[in-house]
């Protein structure tokens, strides 16, 4: 794991001209990794994700400082299907599907990078997701929550990324659901070598299955290290991982403004 697949530095995001979302963010992840983004509502994780698949400009933002290198090429504020021919696919929150569509119907909609082979594609995806195979015929707005964040997931695997951005998997499922979720991203990291940037607010959930994690408020990382180093610390116990003693949660930035340690593991 020591290549270098997605650098982002010093990257600030501004929404209509006026409203900065993301300052000054760098991280890094190599290739075959897992790296979880962390951070409560509002820190600017998801617009972060957006700002590395392109996405953002659909909301009226742009990258106005710093860089998104993927496999040293500069990607910042490309149109999305030009991101997503490169290898870069992403999972948005809340399991967005083609409702009015059958779940084989969903993946055959997806256009698929060139010179991978779909077949391959699908058959991979219904393996790893053997509910998504059973129930193929039926329509995904009929699925459960669970069903339909395995659909969305197998949506993006069917562009054949070699990144997969993948937004607060675990929001709105139950411990169980979101368990079986979080195995089956290990399984997308062994069995196809995608590499996976994943953004959860449960701090618990993401360092079971990340390499490396960053931890992210009001825009900015404040926090980065190992897993065992991020359960290890103080103030990601008692604000993230609720190991406080039952005082009221404060923000990270309340405890305290922390440096970067820039570790970076190989």
């Amino acid at each position: 794991m020591s290549d270098l697949l997605l650098r982002l530095e010093g990257l600030e995001v501004v929404y209509h001209r006026v409203i900065t979302a993301v300052q000054g963010v760098s991280l890094d992840v190599p290739q075959g990794g897992i790296v979880a983004l962390l951070g409560t509502n509002g820190a600017g994780k998801t617009t972060t994700l957006r700002a590395i698949s392109g996405f953002i400009g659909l909301d009226d933002a742009r990258v106005t400082e710093g860089a998104i290198h993927y496999r040293g090429e500069r990607i910042e504020n490309l149109a999305p299907h030009r991101i997503t021919a490169r290898g870069i696919a992403l999972v948005p929150e809340r399991s967005k599907v083609f409702e009015n569509l059958t779940i084989a119907e969903n993946l055959e909609a997806v256009v698929t990078r060139r010179g991978a082979n779909r077949r391959q594609l699908v058959d991979s995806i219904y393996a790893l997701f053997p509910a998504l195979a059973r129930l193929r015929a039926r329509e995904a707005g009929y699925l459960s929550g669970g069903e339909r964040q395995m659909l969305a997931i197998g949506s993006a695997l069917a562009c054949a990324p070699d990144l997969l951005l993948v937004d607060e998997l675990s929001q709105g499922l139950a411990p169980v659901v979101v368990e079986e979720l979080m195995d089956q991203i290990l399984r997308v990291r062994v069995e196809l070598g995608t590499t996976v940037l994943l953004v959860e607010q449960n701090a618990h959930i993401a360092l079971e299955v990340a390499d490396y994690g960053y931890v992210m408020e009001n825009g900015r990382i404040v926090l980065d290290g190992t897993p065992e180093r991020l359960r290890a610390h103080a103030d990601i116990q008692e604000f993230y991982l609720g190991a406080g003693g039952g005082q009221r949660r404060r923000s990270y930035r309340e405890v305290k403004q922390y440096r970067r340690s820039r570790r970076w593991y190989g």
